[in-house]
C-alpha cells in the first residue's frame, strides 16, 4: 500500500483568512458575477500579502482552500439568516430573460437565449436524408435524423484555453438537451428533414444546458420545424443545514459549486422530458423531490411564456433560407426507371437541378432543393420518367433521329416515339429533310402503342380523321380502278 501522509491544516493560514471575514462579507454579495470574482481575488491577494513573510509551503493552495470554505459558510449564513442569495435574489426568483430569433441572416433558424449572465447562441439547420448521422456501436448500426451539439468554449467563463475536442461536459449536456427536445420533433413522415442544432455558449453563470434547451426551441420554431410542444428548462438547487433546507430556483454558478444539489428539469407545459440530478449529500426525500419539481414547473411555465412571446410573430412556415422538401410516391416497378442503369437517370436529374433525391425501396421519393422552382423542376423530371404514355397524350418533343420514312421524337427524358412522314403534316411532304431536322422541336400527340410498347406519334395539328378518310377514299378509288373492266373486253 502507498503510504499517504496525513494533511494538517495550517492554523495560522486559516486564522489569517478568518480575520478578514467581515471584509469579504461586505464585498462578496454583489449582483454581477465579475464583481464577485474581483472581490474574491482582492481578498486572496490581501491574505497572501499578509503571509508573504511566513516561510510556509503551499501557501496559495491553503489560502484558496480556506477561502472556499469561508465563502461557502457566508453564502449559507446569508440564506438562512437574511433570506437572500449571493446575488440578492429571492429563493424562487428567476434572473431576467431575453429571447431573440432570426439573429443570423443566412441560417435556417437561429436564436439567442439569455438568462442573467448565461447566454446561448443556438442555430438550427435542416438537411436531407443523406445528412443523417451514422452511429455504429457494439449492438447496432443506425442512422439518426436529429443531432444536438453543445459547445462550451473557455471564453464563456472568462478563461483562455485551447479549444479541444468535445469533453465530458459537452457530451453530457448535449445528450441532456437532446433528450429534452427529441420527443417534441415531428415524425419523419410529416417532416422529412434531417435536423441539426448547435448551441454555442457565449457566457455562462449556471445552467447553460437549460439555456441550450430553451434556445433550441426558439431556433427550431424559427426554422419552421412544426414541434409538437415547446420546451423549456430550469436548474434547481438545494442548500441543506441540519434539519433546515432551502430550494433554489435558477441557480447561479456559485450556488451550484457551494450548494448541495444541481437538479436540471426540462419539459413542456404537459410534462417532463428530461431530468438530471447531481447531489453532494447522502440523498433527498420524496417530499423534497416533490417540492423541487413543483417549483421547477412554475419556473418552466414562466420561461415558456417568455419563449411564446418571442415566437408570437412566427407563422409556422418554413424559413425562406431552408431547403424545400417534398415527398412523392411512385410505383415500386418504376424505381429502376428513376434510378436508371448505374444511377444514370437520377444523376442526370441531380446534375441538372442541384436537388438531393432519396429513393426508398417502398417507392417513397424525398426531394430536397434550394428553392421552390428547382423542386418543381425535379418533380416534373421524375414524373416524366414514370408517366405511362397513353393514346391521346400530347407532348412537346425534340427530334433525335430523322429517316426517310419518319422522325423519331423524344417525348419524355427516357421515352420516344416515331412520327411517320405521312403524319408530320396535313400537306404532302416530298422530302422529310426539308420539313424537320435533328434537334427541332415538334408538338406531337400519341396515336398508337403496339404490343411491344413502341409509340406511334402524329403532329399535334395533324387531322387524323380527315386524313384517314382521304386515305380511305384514295384506296377505294384505286381498288375501283383495278376492278373496272376494259371497254372492248367482249368484242
Amino acid at each position: 500500500k502507498i503510504a499517504v501522509a496525513e494533511v494538517t491544516i495550517d492554523e495560522e493560514i486559516t486564522a489569517a483568512v478568518e480575520s478578514k471575514k467581515e471584509w469579504l462579507k461586505a464585498n462578496l454579495f454583489r449582483k454581477e458575477k465579475l464583481e464577485r470574482i474581483d472581490a474574491v481575488r482582492e481578498f486572496k491577494e490581501n491574505v497572501l500579502s499578509e503571509l508573504q513573510d511566513k516561510e510556509k509551503e503551499n501557501v496559495e493552495f491553503w489560502v484558496n482552500n480556506s477561502t472556499d470554505q469561508l465563502i461557502k459558510s457566508l453564502i449559507r449564513e446569508r440564506m438562512f439568516q437574511d433570506g437572500k442569495r449571493i446575488d440578492g435574489r429571492d429563493f424562487d426568483e428567476i434572473r431576467p430573460i431575453t429571447c431573440e430569433t432570426s439573429v443570423l441572416p443566412v441560417t435556417h433558424g437561429s436564436a439567442i437565449f439569455t438568462r442573467g449572465e448565461t447566454q446561448a447562441i443556438v442555430v438550427a439547420t435542416l438537411g436531407s436524408k443523406n445528412d443523417m448521422q451514422l452511429v455504429e456501436d457494439l449492438n447496432e448500426k443506425r442512422y439518426e435524423r436529429f443531432m444536438m451539439h453543445y459547445n462550451f468554449p473557455p471564453y464563456s467563463v472568462g478563461e483562455v484555453k485551447r479549444l479541444g475536442t468535445p469533453g465530458r461536459r459537452e457530451i453530457g449536456h448535449g445528450n441532456l438537451a437532446k433528450r429534452a427536445i427529441l420527443p417534441e420533433l415531428p415524425d419523419e413522415e410529416k417532416f422529412g428533414y434531417t435536423i441539426r442544432v448547435v448551441s454555442e455558449i457565449a457566457e455562462s453563470n449556471g445552467s447553460s444546458s437549460m439555456a441550450t434547451v430553451c434556445g433550441a426551441t426558439l431556433s427550431l420554431i424559427d426554422a419552421g420545424v412544426p414541434m409538437r410542444n415547446r420546451v423549456s428548462g430550469i436548474a434547481m438547487g438545494l442548500v441543506k443545514q441540519d434539519d433546515r433546507e432551502i430550494i433554489l430556483t435558477d441557480i447561479a454558478g456559485e450556488e451550484d459549486h457551494y450548494g448541495d444539489m444541481d437538479f436540471k428539469v426540462a419539459g413542456t407545459a404537459n410534462g417532463i422530458n428530461a431530468l438530471q440530478m447531481d447531489i453532494k449529500i447522502s440523498g433527498v426525500t420524496t417530499a423534497l423531490l416533490r417540492k423541487a419539481l413543483a417549483k421547477a414547473l412554475e419556473a418552466r411555465l414562466f420561461i415558456l411564456e417568455k419563449i411564446n412571446d418571442a415566437l408570437s410573430d412566427k407563422s409556422g412556415k418554413l424559413s425562406p433560407t431552408a431547403p424545400r422538401m417534398k415527398r412523392i410516391e411512385i410505383k415500386q416497378s418504376k424505381i429502376r426507371d428513376v434510378i436508371g442503369p448505374s444511377g444514370k437517370n437520377i444523376k442526370e436529374i441531380i446534375g441538372k437541378t442541384g436537388s438531393a433525391i432519396d429513393v426508398n425501396d417502398d417507392g417513397i421519393v424525398q426531394i430536397y432543393s434550394k428553392d421552390e422552382e428547382k423542386l418543381n423542376e425535379t418533380i416534373s423530371l421524375i414524373e416524366d420518367i414514370i408517366r405511362d404514355v397513353e393514346i391521346g397524350d400530347e407532348y412537346e418533343g425534340k427530334a433525335t433521329r430523322v429517316e426517310k420514312y419518319g422522325a423519331f421524337i423524344r417525348i419524355t427524358p427516357k421515352k420516344e416515339g416515331m412520327v411517320h412522314i405521312s403524319k408530320l403534316s396535313n400537306e404532302h411532304i416530298k422530302n422529310i429533310d426539308d420539313f424537320i431536322k435533328i434537334g427541332d422541336t415538334l408538338s406531337v400527340k400519341v396515336v398508337g402503342i403496339d404490343y411491344a410498347g413502341k409509340i406511334a406519334l402524329a403532329a399535334k395539328d395533324y387531322d387524323l380523321k380527315k386524313n384517314n378518310r382521304d386515305n380511305k377514299d384514295s384506296r377505294d378509288s384505286r381498288e375501283h380502278t383495278k376492278r373496272r373492266p376494259s371497254g372492248n373486253r367482249h368484242d
